[in-house]
């Protein structure tokens, strides 16, 4: 880490090392490019395998997560300093990898996990050394995911996990996952539920991948035989895992409510943006459906009002995170409307394409033929299922927020094993 970065007091000594360290650090090209265009150009100039490659060089610097103390990996700053660099860093457009790890997994070990526990396994995180999934989801328990019935049971010094995952995102990429497990089935179903970190490398675990409508692999099943995980690798009390779970949960709906998410960056921009842009291309080609088209123009400024409105909801979510506030319940306002919203936007971008969108070359990886806007238009059906379904999401905020009566639940209290699955 750079004494420069890690020294700062105000936001002028930000500016002045921030600006040395991209001077430095960022390859000339990315940085010609991102003076000349902003991310879209540094696009063209950059392969994700150059960017992977290159990463740990920015991890090093704190500036991935500036607000996390100097020891898990961060800088320390407050949110007016990390702000001031993220204005910096904003053209050469440079993502945070391992999404997955930073949302979720750190969620649960800030909120819940052990100083011992967090200098082991955030540092890694932050520099993409050690990639992360969530094995929550299981066949008979997606929605009312307190059903599940993979179970760990005690074996000298830790557990053996036996059970299946499925819809895990990026599992066939991970080197670690956050899971539960039932570890009493005699409690009632939140109350037997525990939160472990397991190594997926490791016999007895078997990653599938699954293909989805438009050719792509984003998810996986994982079926689990007797799987090993040290007792230290878990995360809060035996038989509290709910309360664990709730801090990552709130971390992906977070994460799948921001800018970019389930597919927006599959058209070659961030959401209407690109669309705005797509819209003029078209006109100036004297196409159908341009941005001199009235319906079409009203459409595409009504979906830039709403992206608007779910960014400034996102940022009072983000300062509350960013302050010391736990996630809760107002992060599922963001992926309800976000979610819907993406729909929205790629549904737009297919009716731009007209006929054009509507057929493309087959082959035996149909996936390379299918253009970026009909693809994101498939990948987007997932959006209001994945990270909690928008059913589950509204029952949250009715409940939670709004402080509407529960919904009744016949089952209330009864042990895990009473409790009717299917």
């Amino acid at each position: 880490m750079s004494d420069a970065l890690r020294d700062c007091a105000d936001e002028e000594d930000v500016r002045t090392a921030v600006r040395a360290w991209i001077a430095a650090e960022v390859p000339a090209t990315w940085r010609e490019a991102g003076e000349r265009g902003g991310p879209q150009e540094v696009r063209k100039v950059r392969t994700p395998d150059e960017y992977r490659a290159w990463y740990p060089a920015f991890a090093a610097t704190g500036l991935v997560v500036p607000q996390w103390p100097v020891e898990y990996g961060g800088l320390g700053w407050d949110r007016r300093l990390a702000q001031t660099a993220e204005r910096l860093l904003a053209p050469y457009h440079l993502p945070r990898l391992n999404p997955l790890g930073l949302n979720l997994t750190a969620a649960a070990l800030f909120a819940h996990g052990t100083h011992e526990q967090r200098l082991r396994y955030l540092p890694p995180i932050v520099a993409n050394a050690e990639v992360w999934c969530q094995l929550f989801s299981e066949p008979g328990a997606g929605s009312d995911l307190a059903s599940l019935a993979t179970r760990a049971e005690r074996d000298g010094d830790g557990w053996r996990i036996t059970g299946q995952k499925v819809w895990t995102t990026w599992a066939h990429l991970a080197d670690y996952g956050v899971l539960l497990a039932r570890t009493d089935p005699d409690a009632p179903k939140r109350q037997g539920i525990t939160y472990f970190l397991i190594k997926l490398d490791q016999p007895g675990v078997d990653v599938r991948p699954l293909k989805h409508i438009g050719g792509e692999v984003d998810f996986n099943e994982v079926y689990l035989d007797g799987a090993h995980v040290p007792d230290d690798q878990r995360i809060g009390p035996v038989n509290e895992g709910w309360k664990v779970a709730r801090a990552t949960l709130s971390g992906e709906r977070q994460m799948v409510s921001g800018s970019g998410s389930g597919g927006v960056d599959r058209i070659g921009g961030s959401g209407t943006r690109r669309l705005i842009g797509l819209a003029i291309e078209r006109s100036e080609q004297g196409l159908p459906y341009g941005w001199d088209d009235h319906e079409t123009r009203h459409r595409l400024v009504k979906l830039w009002g709403e992206e608007q409105i779910r960014a400034w909801t996102n940022v009072r979510v983000r300062a509350g995170l960013k302050a010391g506030l736990p996630p809760g319940p107002e992060s599922s306002i963001g992926k309800v409307h976000g979610s819907e919203l993406n729909q929205r936007v790629q549904e737009a971008a297919a009716r731009m394409l007209g006929l054009a969108g509507a057929a493309w070359e087959g082959g035996d990886d149909y996936a390379d033929g299918i253009p970026a806007e009909i693809r994101g238009l498939l990948r987007s059906r997932a959006n209001t299922i994945e990270g909690g379904t928008s059913e589950v999401n509204k029952n949250i905020l009715a409940e939670r927020v709004l402080g509407l009566p529960k919904e009744p639940d016949p089952y209330e209290g009864l042990p895990w094993r009473e409790v009717p699955r299917g």
